[in-house]
This record gives structure tokens, C-alpha cells and sequence, in this order.
């Protein structure tokens, strides 16, 4: 039955495990539960009610994570996706001045493209013709990445004037317990405890209530209703240039985000074949893009695969019975949310710093000895957290990687695919249009 419904195999793979790792991906992800409601609260004014969003995410996030479990069976979670929600309300709706059931729209728009170019296997032959050195380096960039929101999260890194970010003073309770987790959950690593990542964050949290740090208000609440944001499109704009250049943005985003996580997460997880090709990389991506459009009739902005789901790889989550229990945590949030978000970021922080180092040891794999690789290893490895992106990184390491290739002479221009060729020149016409 399970084999048949998430894939997984008695011989290979243990139930306790796998729900293990569902349960570290989801607290590990939970933060969204909180984030996203309060990055809409700006579209409040407009008439979308933050409580209809909060409903809207845990039921994308349920449709999703489901999707990968029970179609692509593998252990990833998704949920509406950060960044791209930013850009949903502070540049669409607030700067352009479009209603949020415009951008909503143009959410919906974007997953039927994704959907279309999942079906002509599109998106998979993008995944599959990356240069395997890139594929490495994505691994590694999405391990600072993930490290760098970590640390972010539970306030050890901070924003600052001079230097764009720098390290907090360690005089809040917080960050003491931050620094605890660390610690703990390294330990547990080291230790090679089984689910040694989910019982940190536990643990961790617990420390957190004598400091003041770890509270709740109350255990049970009633979800707000979805009616507002469900189904709430808005066609008459469709064929203008604006609805073009937000679908496009949406789309690249999306797209370069889920195919970075997917070839990371499935590095680490050694689901590869000899060649380096992700196996089931087509179902994850359709899946991806079913989350997506059923996210936008939902109410919720563009729904992916969270880069997170590492944290679950981590504990030892192989199959759709990890994401599987994803969607169940995120069915549990919609009564128990106050138990859920308890949690505090400074106990989550930590397993995500540790989760960045299980990730960085796919940069083994990048031919450092070449720098015709080495240099656009570095460059993706380096702009994701820099610039706070996963397609950027990806995007301008493909550019960097054409670059050099072409540079060196015959040889490596042989070495660039077709594939490739055609990505670098969308890629550079990208950053073109963005320039003007």
C-alpha cells in the first residue's frame, strides 16, 4: 500500500524515518505559516483580508505537498514561495498599482505554462542538461543560502548601514538560544542520533520556555474562511504588456528556484542516476506546477518546492511519505497554528545552519583544478546568498559558464549544449530587460 501510494520500499526504507523527516521539513517551513499573512497585511487596505491568506497558504502548501507525495512520490515540501510573494505585493499590486486579483491572475497564468511546459518535458530537459559542475555548485550555493536565512531567522545575522548585514551583539535571549540550538542540534548530528535535526528543534524549543523565548497564547483556533480570495481572478487586463512582463518574472523565478532545489536536494539525497540526471525530475516539476495553479484559485501567490525539504533529507526522508506528512502538519495548522508557530525561529535557525553544511558537500563534485568550471561554480555558489536568489545564482552562473567555455577556445565551446546556448542567450536578454 505505502509502496504503491509514496513509493516507498519496506527494504530500503523505514516509516518511523520518513516521519521524522516530515515533521523536521515542516517546522523547518512553518515560519511561511506567519511570514506570509504579514507580508499581505500591506494589501489589507485593498480588501484582501489577512486572514483569508493565512487559510489560502496552509491549503496551497496541504494541495502541494500532497502532489509531490502522492504523484512525484518524493520527500519535498512546497509552499507559496518567499521572494516571489514580495514581488506579488510590493511591486505588482503596490508599485504597479494592480489589484491583487490582477497578480493573482498572473499566478494562475503562470502555472498553466508550467503545467504546458512540464507536459512537453520542457523544464526537465532544462534540469537534466545542466552541466553537471553547475548542478555541484547550485548544491553548495543553496547550502549557504539556506544557512544564511538560518541565521538570519534567529537574528544572529542583522541588516546594517555600512556593511549591508553583520552580526548581532549577543545580548537578547534569543539569540542565547539560538546559540544554544546550534550546539544541540550539532551535537545530535555528530552523535548520529535518528532524527537528529527534529529533535533539535524540539529541544531547543523547550530550553526556549524558562528563557522567555519559547510561548504560546493558546492551542487551538479556527481557520478564517477562504471565500474572499478563492476564485478571485481578474481577466481584463490579460493581453497587456504589464500582465506579460509579470507572468514572465513569475516564471522565471519560479522556474530556476524549483529546478535549483530539486537538483540540490536530489544530489544530496542520492537520488541521481551514473549520469547526474534526477530521477523523476519530470513528476516533481509537474507537480510543482499543479501546486502553483491550484495555489492561485486558492487564493495563494506562486506555490513551490521549498528549499527546506534538505532539512527532511537530512534526517533521512527518501519518499513521498515524507512529504505526505508535510501536508498533514499543515492540515494540523490550520486548528493548531498557535501550537505550530510556538516554535520560535531561534530554535529553527539552527537545524537550517547545520542542514547548509550537510548541503556544501556537494561542492565536491565542481572540478576546482578548471576554472573554465571553477569560475561559474563560484559565481552561482556565491550570488545565491549574496543576492538572495536561487534563479540568479543559477542564471548568471549558466551566463558565466558560457562565457568561459567560449573564451577558452574550441574545446569548450564543444562542451556547451544546445540546451545551454539557448538558455544563456534568454538569460542575458533577462537581465537586459531588466536594465531598462
Amino acid at each position: 500500500m505505502l509502496q504503491k501510494l509514496f513509493g516507498f520500499d519496506p527494504a530500503h526504507h523505514k516509516v518511523r524515518t520518513e516521519i521524522y523527516a516530515g515533521i523536521t521539513t515542516f517546522l523547518t517551513m512553518a515560519y511561511i505559516l506567519a511570514v506570509n499573512p504579514g507580508i499581505f497585511s500591506a494589501l489589507e487596505p485593498l480588501g484582501l483580508p489577512t486572514g483569508a491568506v493565512f487559510t489560502a497558504t496552509v491549503l496551497a502548501s496541504v494541495v502541494g505537498s500532497l502532489a509531490m507525495a502522492l504523484y512525484a512520490k518524493k520527500p519535498f515540501g512546497l509552499a507559496p514561495g518567499m521572494g516571489i510573494n514580495a514581488f506579488f505585493v510590493f511591486t505588482v499590486c503596490l508599485g504597479m498599482g494592480y489589484s491583487w486579483q490582477f497578480a493573482l491572475t498572473a499566478v494562475f497564468i503562470e502555472g498553466i505554462l508550467f503545467i504546458l511546459l512540464s507536459l512537453f518535458k520542457v523544464r526537465e530537459l532544462i534540469a537534466n542538461t545542466i552541466p553537471a559542475g553547475m548542478k555541484s555548485a547550485i548544491g553548495g550555493g543553496i547550502g549557504l543560502f539556506i544557512a544564511f536565512i538560518g541565521l538570519q531567522n534567529c537574528g544572529i545575522i542583522i541588516a546594517d548601514k555600512s556593511t549591508q548585514v553583520t552580526l548581532a551583539n549577543f545580548d537578547t535571549p534569543s539569540i542565547h538560544l539560538a546559540l544554544i540550538g546550534l550546539v544541540i542540534c550539532g551535537l545530535l548530528v555528530v552523535r548520529n542520533i535518528k532524527g537528529g535535526l527534529l529533535w533539535g528543534i524540539l529541544l531547543t524549543a523547550l530550553v526556549g520556555i524558562p528563557m522567555g523565548v519559547t510561548h504560546w497564547d493558546s492551542l487551538f483556533s479556527a481557520p478564517p474562511s477562504l471565500e474572499p480570495v478563492f476564485l478571485q481572478f481578474e481577466w481584463s487586463h490579460i493581453f497587456s504588456p504589464d500582465m506579460f512582463i509579470v507572468v514572465l518574472t513569475f516564471l522565471f523565478v519560479d522556474m530556476f528556484d524549483t529546478i535549483g532545489t530539486v537538483i540540490a536536494v536530489s544530489l544530496k539525497a542520492d537520488m541521481v542516476d551514473k549520469d547526474g540526471r534526477v530521477d523523476g525530475v519530470g513528476r516533481m516539476l509537474m507537480a510543482d506546477a499543479v501546486a502553483t495553479t491550484a495555489g492561485a484559485c486558492l487564493g495563494a501567490s506562486t506555490t513551490t518546492t521549498y528549499v527546506e525539504s534538505a532539512a527532511g533529507v537530512a534526517v533521512g526522508g527518501r519518499t513521498g511519505l515524507t512529504a505526505f506528512v508535510v501536508a498533514v502538519c499543515f492540515v494540523l495548522a490550520l486548528f493548531l497554528g498557535p501550537l505550530f508557530l510556538a516554535i520560535p525561529s531561534a530554535a529553527t535557525g539552527p537545524a537550517l545552519v547545520i542542514v547548509g553544511v550537510m548541503m556544501c558537500t556537494n561542492t565536491t563534485g565542481v572540478d576546482w583544478d578548471d576554472y573554465t568550471e571553477a569560475i561559474p561554480a563560484f559565481v552561482t555558489i556565491l550570488l545565491m546568498p549574496l543576492s538572495y536568489s536561487i534563479s540568479d545564482g543559477i542564471m548568471l552562473g549558466i551566463i558565466m559558464y558560457v562565457l568561459m567555455k567560449t573564451g577558452s577556445g574550441m574545446k569548450g565551446i564543444r562542451q556547451i549544449s544546445p540546451t545551454v546556448w539557448v538558455l544563456f542567450v534568454i538569460f542575458v536578454l533577462r537581465y537586459i530587460q531588466k536594465s531598462l
